[in-house]
């Protein structure tokens, strides 16, 4: 219930009120992302990049409630697009995927504030933070994973569960409807996905990226892809302070990922794990009502004092 109800939950108004800096970001030849850009009044504490989930943009309730709270806290914040999302379909001649790293690297190395640099992912987007984070980059000095599915065969898995079809389907026809625009505005770019695929009879996650996204970026099929795409394989490299909110109830997250060896033993991780908050979700019942937020922000407070 508390996915639903998020999603239905008024968000910060007041975030429309603060100046914003549209970035079309180059980030290789042919891929180019959109990154909203939004500062305090005062010299900001750090940069804070955040990362939404599968299908979702920066306008999305959760990028839009943090992204306040990180404003009111003293944080600049830059709310990313992942390529081919928030209006972009139009900028890039490929697809996204949950283990893409590249544009994040390329805008994170495109800060020049001499401040902290902290990622904040959500979901998919939490997934490619992490893996980002495993990777490594010398200037991300901690990372923040919400309701990561960070073993991404178990959780498309759990997606596909019959409890879960309402999830699903909404996914799915997002996708599609995503690819048929991107098509639309770059028939050279996407007309062979169409060609060998019937897209529309595509019914499952799994299905999509065993016909779609796994062969587009050379992985094969599905679970190759997500044996090697998943952020679990980077956990035990993260060098620096690193985050993970994860609500044992998360429908599409199952809680039995988190019970993975590296994050019991990296001492740069530290798991937060309420019994209850759905994805993404986290409402509480009395203020402050956004608790993912607030939990974010005081673990970053000595980090970044």
């Amino acid at each position: 219930m508390a996915t639903i109800a998020s999603n239905f939950w008024p968000r910060f108004k007041q975030l429309a009120d603060v100046p914003a800096i549209e970035h079309r970001v180059q980030t290789s030849p042919n891929v180019a992302i959109r990154v909203v850009e939004q500062r305090p009044a005062a010299k900001a504490k750090a940069e804070l990049v955040l990362v939404h989930g599968l299908e979702g943009s920066s306008n999305g309730g959760y990028m839009q409630s943090m992204a306040w709270n990180a404003l009111s806290a003293g944080y600049a914040v830059h709310r990313t697009n992942i390529r081919g999302c928030g209006g972009t379909e139009g900028w890039c001649d490929t697809l996204y995927h949950a283990g893409l790293t590249s544009d994040l690297r390329a805008y994170i190395d495109q800060i020049n504030t001499g401040l902290p640099i902290v990622l904040i992912g959500y979901s998919l987007g939490g997934n490619q933070a992490l893996k980002l984070t495993g990777e490594g980059h010398p200037r991300l000095a901690a990372t923040v994973a919400v309701s990561t599915p960070i073993d991404l065969a178990a959780c498309v898995r759990a997606l596909g569960r019959r409890a879960n079809f309402i999830y699903e389907n909404r996914f799915i026809r997002r996708m599609q409807e995503r690819l048929k625009e991107r098509r639309r505005q770059q028939p050279a770019a996407f007309d062979s996905i169409f060609e060998r695929t019937d897209v529309d009879a595509v019914k499952t996650i799994y299905e999509f990226d065993d016909r779609i996204t796994a062969p587009h970026f050379g992985f094969g099929g599905a679970d190759n892809y997500y044996a090697t795409q998943s952020s679990q394989n980077f956990l035990a490299a993260i060098p620096t302070p690193t985050l993970l909110i994860t609500a044992q109830d998360d429908p599409l997250v199952p809680f039995d990922v988190y019970r993975n060896k590296a994050i019991a033993e990296n001492r740069n991780i530290e798991l937060i794990a309420p019994a209850h908050g759905g994805h993404v979700a986290f409402l509480a019942k009395q203020t402050p009502r956004f608790w993912a937020d607030e939990t974010i922000l005081d673990w970053l407070a000595p980090l970044t004092a």
